[in-house]
């Protein structure tokens, strides 16, 4: 044991990965949704493992961050230039309004009770489940001109209080959001969602993707001398049914088989490949029309692609109207996700997509060619990551960050670490607008965020390690309940002041506080009681505009207490 331990402090590289490795693994455990994380429990495994006095030097610390908080910004850039600039913008005041909020509680809380910068620091950031706002913090903290011995007493007590109070502001704001957030607006969340899709022109639907019930399918159906469609152009056939997308890919017409398109004639006695929802199908033109097993006929070439909304002219519009498009005819919408966290959004004909929207379409291959060229670009599978322009991205934003301004005797500066964020949210829109450049796969995304995080709070718990139990044996339980009110009193004020203030759906109005706060954890929890993916639409610009402040706030939260 002791030389594994000699070993740890010799090579403290190893420490930072053991501490991945339990952080990671204990974090993965989770009961009815809820558990650590993995950032908690790296925390957590790095406290421990720092007891035996490891030293770490060197740039590590904040070369992660800077990764981190660039995966950050590029990931929500899209939805936060859209919150600031258009239709999102009661959503992204919303959200600046409920972060003023999350500051003002820890902030009152810490002065209160009579806590250090570094520990209101930590309160702020375990209450409010921010763990990037410690390295802005830390940044500040460096910049007061206080001694080494001052200094590092205060960043030692960040991490006892973030620890303290990181549990329950996850587990406490889900509880406070999806189980008590209903009764006391007055909400029937479930009957609410339901409401809201009829309101958007969507309709209940049995199945669907992920599950063995096929919602989209082709079949073959032979026209009848008295049909309906005999005379017509698909075109005027597609038309009889114009309450459901239904489309003519194929027709067997003389013995002979022809891709259909919008022009062709249909005649009594072909046999035409049909697509559509599985029920339209069957209840609708399977009762007017003999279906037939034409296998030749139905081995129709389909695919499913993956498209990057980029195009300016699809920007904000509705499904409904998308559906009127040309080069819509004949695919099927089978997802939305939108945002950093790949929040799956609602399909329903008011539905409006947005640049960086990514939609799934399947159809025939030159159909699904014409979608993808009206929507934007195919976002193609790929490993390879533009890595000349993630470090180029991340020096530009550091370098203006780095830059200090001085009011008066006041040095003011964004810092390296906000100057990454800044970039990245830049850099994250031109993305979404001109997409020849800056490929970063979402696997890559995820592991520049949480790595990227886990090590910067790896270093921080190894070298705090030491500290810990002092500084916990000194602040006890009232920091815990110090952290249960901070942690329930700006969730409280977000939810009243959403739905009678800014009056939003009593449907979305808890995806817009738990996009303000950031908390992911309770949009899982309301969508089940709500038994739908409705809550999510409020969730994204709200979560975009949120995790930005609430970084930044570290920041200022330094400035208030001093």
């Amino acid at each position: 044991m002791n030389w594994f331990f000699q070993t740890l402090k010799s090579y403290p590289e190893i420490a930072i990965f053991l501490s991945l490795a339990l952080g990671y693994y204990f974090g993965s455990f989770t009961y009815k949704g809820l558990g650590l994380g993995a950032v908690t429990a790296t925390l957590i495994a790095a406290v421990i493992i720092g007891q035996i006095g490891i030293t770490i030097s060197g740039p590590l610390k904040p070369t992660f961050f800077l990764m981190f908080l660039f995966a950050i910004g590029y990931g929500v850039g899209p939805q936060f230039v859209r919150g600031i600039a258009h239709d999102g913008v009661p959503q992204a005041i919303f959200a600046v309004v409920v972060c003023v909020f999350c500051l003002l509680a820890p902030y009152l809380g810490a002065k209160i009770a009579g806590y250090d910068v570094g520990s209101a620091v930590g309160l702020y950031a375990g209450s409010q489940t921010i763990s990037a706002s410690m390295g802005l913090a830390t940044d500040a903290i460096n910049r007061l001109g206080l001694s080494a011995e001052e200094a590092k007493k205060l960043l030692d007590a960040m991490p006892v209080a973030y620890a303290v109070t990181y549990i329950f502001g996850t587990v406490g704001s889900a509880v406070v959001l999806a189980l008590l957030g209903p009764a006391l607006l007055g909400i029937d969340l479930e009957a609410a969602c339901k409401k809201y899709e009829e309101e958007q022109g969507g309709k209940k639907q049995a199945g669907g993707p992920g599950t063995a019930w096929h919602q989209f399918d082709v079949r073959a159906f032979r026209v009848s001398e008295r049909g309906l469609a005999v005379g017509k152009t698909v075109h005027q056939a597609e038309a009889l049914v114009p309450e459901h997308r239904v489309f003519v890919l194929r027709i067997r017409q003389s013995g002979k088989i022809m891709d259909a398109t919008a022009d062709t004639v249909i005649h009594a006695g072909d046999v035409v490949a049909v697509a559509g929802r599985r029920d339209v199908l069957i209840n609708l033109i399977g009762e007017q029309a003999e279906e037939v097993d034409d296998r030749e006929l139905l081995a129709v070439p389909i695919e499913g692609v993956d498209v990057y909304v980029t195009s300016k002219d699809v920007d904000g519009k509705t499904l409904e109207e998308l559906s009127t498009e040309p080069s819509a005819r004949g695919v099927f919408l089978r997802k939305i996700t939108r945002g950093a966290i790949a929040v799956d959004i609602p399909i329903l004909p008011n539905t409006k997509l947005n640049r960086g929207d990514i939609v799934t379409i399947v159809g025939r291959t030159p159909d699904v060619a014409a979608a993808t060229k009206l929507l934007g670009r195919p976002d193609r599978v790929t490993d390879v990551a533009d890595v000349a322009f993630i470090g180029a991205a991340i020096a530009i934003g550091a370098l203006i960050g780095a830059v200090v301004y001085k009011v008066g005797s006041v040095p003011l500066t964004l810092s390296t670490s906000g100057g990454a964020l800044i970039s990245g949210l830049f850099f994250g829109w031109l993305r979404s607008v001109h997409p020849t450049f800056g490929r970063i796969p979402s696997p890559t995304v995820w592991f520049m965020n949480s790595v990227g995080l886990n090590m910067f709070i790896a270093v921080v718990g190894i070298s705090s390690g030491p500290g810990f139990v002092a500084g916990l044996q000194q602040l006890g339980f009232s920091l815990f309940l110090w952290g249960v009110a901070v942690t329930t009193v700006p969730l409280i004020l977000a939810m009243y002041v959403g739905k009678y203030v800014f009056r939003f759906h009593d449907a979305i109005v808890l995806g817009c506080c738990s996009g303000a706060r950031t908390t992911t954890a309770s949009l899982g929890m309301i969508n089940d009681r709500a038994k739908s993916q409705i809550p999510g639409l409020g969730y994204t610009v709200t979560y975009a505009v949120g995790n930005t402040l609430l970084t930044i706030w570290g920041m200022v939260l330094v400035m208030l207490m001093t």
